[in-house]
């Protein structure tokens, strides 16, 4: 069973999964998050990666690190390759560096737009300038939190 946003679980679901977890019949659970410290949904109560104390020392934590930007470089290589999407090695690069201020999800997500105007202009392949125009229309998750930080008041809350 693979349990992906594991931090957005609340407390009856930890309860039901520690109660699987001792049956004959346990299954392998694999969670995962990006949160660190968080509050346990139906509770007051924070804790590392938004998981009871009870439920994280049943766990074996797989120490992760981040990606460089020659990892983010290779895997959007190998995400263009499968979507058929063309870039130049500059491109490849830009969307490269844009991900490691960002993240890879964001980087990724650029490809698809960039394609889309680099067939628009009439290219087969995606070039520096085309990431550069596209990036300059899409917030990551970062600027688009910082930009309704900065313009709370003209928000409905």
């Amino acid at each position: 069973l693979f349990i992906d946003e594991v931090h957005m679980l609340d407390i009856e679901c930890f309860t039901f999964l520690n109660r699987a977890l001792e049956s004959t019949l346990a299954p392998i659970v694999v969670l995962a998050t990006n949160r660190g410290m968080c509050t346990i949904r139906g509770t007051d109560i924070v804790s590392p990666h938004g998981i009871p104390v009870d439920f994280l020392d049943r766990l074996l934590i797989i120490k992760t690190m981040c990606y460089g930007i020659e990892d983010i470089i290779k895997v959007l290589a190998i995400r263009a390759a499968t979507e058929g999407i063309k870039l130049t090695p500059e491109a490849l690069a830009l969307v490269g560096e844009i991900g490691s201020r960002t993240s890879l999800r964001f980087a990724v997500q650029l490809l698809t737009p960039s394609q889309i105007l680099a067939q628009t202009k009439g290219k087969t392949e995606i070039d520096s300038e085309d990431v550069q125009e596209i990036r300059e229309l899409f917030f990551d998750a970062k600027q688009s939190a910082r930009l309704l930080h900065e313009q709370k008041d003209k928000y409905i809350s």
